[in-house]
């Protein structure tokens, strides 16, 4: 493994953080030259929050595990189905959120209080 110069480092953050600059200001530019945003990308836009959200809770889920049944029997994931459950009859996101991190507290520490 080589090693970097403490220039070399700060040079690469500093072109990214100018080229993530950049990104961010044409999106600023573009919407601002234009007088309406197109439906299509309003609903296209519409469904950010909840790819973001998938994205960020998906993962952490699952266990990556050798054993698949030890994959498959996981407090989080059995608590995600349930919050999943709430999401889909309830669709309020406060409540889903509630009801999911009781679940998980009681699938982890339910066990350890009744004995």
């Amino acid at each position: 493994m080589s090693e970097y110069a403490v220039l070399e480092i700060w040079a690469v953050i500093l072109v990214i953080a100018v080229a993530t600059y950049l990104i961010r200001l044409s999106f600023i530019h573009l919407f601002g030259r234009i007088n309406q945003v197109p439906p299509r990308v309003t609903l296209v836009l519409k469904f950010v929050p909840a790819a973001v959200l998938a994205a960020l809770v998906a993962p952490q889920l699952v266990t990556p595990s050798p054993d698949v049944a030890e994959m498959v029997v996981d407090e989080r994931l059995a608590a995600g189905i349930v919050a999943a459950a709430v999401a889909w009859w309830r669709g309020d996101v406060l409540v889903t959120i509630l009801v999911g991190m009781v679940a998980l507290w009681a699938l982890q520490f339910g066990p350890a209080l009744v004995f």
